[in-house]
């Protein structure tokens, strides 16, 4: 009896110190964001200003704002995940549903799982190669769209993958065995049931695609533009780069450092923007498959 005392506060003792280390760990990472959240805002405020937000740049990128950058990003980001989303579930419910276990379909997860640590770089050294030149779409919001959507969707396919094996398989044996078809058991019970996870990975998608700075500068971001998403065939701003053109090509460092921290700052709000969007769209998925 003492020895599976002593064995069960053992385990107690290890299961307090895992979750206090946790719980350290994460007031760690949550400083380290608030933290540089605060750095961003301090060395910004010079610069915000409702001009900063909704003019262009001027006077060699040391005055004005950066709304042409703002709507750059907004439909680069958006475009890739319209783009990556359905290409994504469908390869992997392919994958899960209907693939087995061939040399094909172990081979495409081999493939999507390389893709997933490629650099980004490489995505637009090949969205230069194959949108710009091959294809004829030359740097343009076009080819920055599908650069970032070809760089979203190892992403995609992952996480739906994943969300769609967490699905259990007496569901799918119970609406087969009530007369459902393949495809019926797909689009009305598991793609519903794995929802939020799809969700998930699209946010995660989101958030990368949204930050690129290598994929986009060779395929469809320029230095400065006064066009602003009037046709897919045109070159656009985008925020990254004009944080990345303002730190390493400005002629008046001094002048510029505001402005870097605060379009830093405001890709930071888009982003987080965009993924509060993307959450309360899950939020109620949820939701509403509990209800059901």
């Amino acid at each position: 009896m003492s020895t599976k005392l002593r064995s069960s506060s053992g385990r107690y003792f290890a299961e307090a110190i895992g979750v206090n280390l946790m719980r350290v760990a994460t007031v760690i990472n949550a400083g380290v964001i608030v933290a540089i959240l605060f750095y961003l805002l301090d060395n910004a405020l010079p610069a915000l200003s409702w001009e900063f937000v909704f003019e262009a740049p001027r006077d060699m990128m040391t005055k004005g704002g950066v709304w042409p950058c703002i709507v750059g990003t907004f439909f680069l980001a958006v475009g890739a995940t319209v783009i990556a989303l359905p290409l994504g579930v469908a390869t992997a419910v392919y994958l899960t549903e209907y693939g087995g276990s061939g040399r094909f379909v172990s081979g495409v997860r081999l493939a999507v799982s390389n893709l997933s640590g490629v650099p980004s770089v490489i995505f637009g050294l090949f969205g230069l190669t194959f949108f710009v030149t091959l294809c004829g779409f030359g740097v343009s919001l076009l080819s920055g769209i599908l650069t970032l959507a070809v760089l979203a969707l190892p992403i995609v396919i992952n996480t739906t993958e994943a969300a769609l094996n967490q699905v259990p398989q007496a569901w799918r044996e119970a609406s087969l065995a009530l007369g459902a078809n393949k495809k019926q058991t797909i689009f009305k019970i598991i793609l519903p049931a794995a929802l939020p996870g799809i969700l998930t990975g699209n946010i995660l998608a989101l958030s990368r695609v949204a930050g690129e700075t290598a994929a986009i500068m060779y395929t469809a971001a320029v230095f400065y533009t006064p066009k602003m998403g009037d046709s897919i065939l045109d070159p656009v701003m985008s925020l990254p780069y004009h944080i990345y053109v303002l730190a390493t090509s400005s002629v008046n460092v001094d002048a510029t450092r505001p402005l870097q921290y605060a379009t830093a700052l405001l890709l930071v709000v888009m982003v987080l923007g965009l993924n509060m969007i993307a959450l309360v769209i899950r939020n109620r998925a949820q939701k509403k498959i509990a209800r059901q």
